[in-house]
């Protein structure tokens, strides 16, 4: 899973105090990040307020910074994270990459998935799907290796092309793709009852999933500007902005991703998916 710089755009007027009174809010649920090295777009497009998530800052939001919930991904690629250390930057939330198709399981999952918690940074897991087994399986071999924690974040399919692959690089018809991802979506919802969010690409959503699963929440890669330039009238509950973020705790880069939202949302997305 994947700004340049540019200083945030400002909010006017009502969008300003609305903005204050939703980062004051987020309280014991999450933090706002304070040393966490956000990069944001420079963007003055104007936001249609039907995209996002019940956003009280829909209509107006250009920048990152604009959302006070800020989350990372991580997987084995950021090696040794100091979790405390990055609770204490202001980092929101996490997800973790936990499984990958039906036979593999990223390296630090397991060291991820407890250390996370112990810190106090609500964390999620995510699955990378794979195009050569059905999606009853996927599930399957997710549920296998993702303990069903109650506190976790609702699980995320990251639906992307692989033409990289060494050992699966079909496209699969749309009707199928659909097909194997409500099969997995489904089981996993059934399993830990909490409605997974789906993870993607531009590429991959004006491929396969335009209009398509409208029921979940989506999370969106848009690291070249605001997901409305690129997704069109896609709704969302994520943006992840950045693959270039720098947050304490963690050497090297990681993904930034916001919620699209505020405290009230967060809450209910958190505890069913919804």
């Amino acid at each position: 899973m994947r700004v340049n710089g540019g200083r945030a755009a400002r909010l006017r007027g009502l969008g300003v105090a609305i903005a204050a009174l939703a980062v004051m809010g987020l309280g014991a649920c999450s933090s706002v990040s304070g040393d966490v090295d956000i990069q944001p777009t420079r963007l003055t497009t104007s936001v249609d307020t039907a995209t996002g998530l019940s956003s009280p800052l829909s209509g107006v939001v250009t920048t990152p910074d604009d959302h006070g919930i800020k989350g990372i991904d991580v997987s084995k690629y950021q090696g040794t994270i100091d979790w405390a250390t990055v609770r204490a930057s202001g980092v929101s939330f996490a997800y973790v990459k936990a499984t990958e198709g039906g036979d593999r399981v990223d390296d630090r999952f397991a060291e991820n998935w407890a250390a996370a918690k112990a810190a106090g940074v609500p964390r999620g897991a995510y699955h990378f799907y794979y195009f050569c087994r059905t999606g009853a399986e996927q599930a399957a071999w997710f549920i296998r290796n993702v303990p069903a924690d109650p506190d976790a974040l609702p699980p995320v399919l990251d639906m992307e092309w692989n033409p990289h692959s060494p050992s699966c690089k079909r496209r699969p018809p749309v009707a199928e793709i659909h097909r194997e991802m409500a099969s997995f979506l489904r089981i996993v919802e059934r399993h830990y009852g909490k409605r997974p969010m789906i993870y993607t690409s531009v590429d991959f959503h004006r491929d396969a999933l335009v209009a398509a699963f409208p029921q979940h929440h989506f999370w969106l890669r848009s690291v070249a500007g605001h997901p409305s330039l690129k997704y069109g009238s896609r709704s969302f509950a994520m943006w992840q902005h950045t693959a270039t973020g720098r947050v304490p705790g963690i050497t090297g880069n990681v993904d930034q991703n916001v919620f699209v939202g505020g405290p009230n949302d967060w809450r209910r997305f958190a505890s069913t998916g919804n």
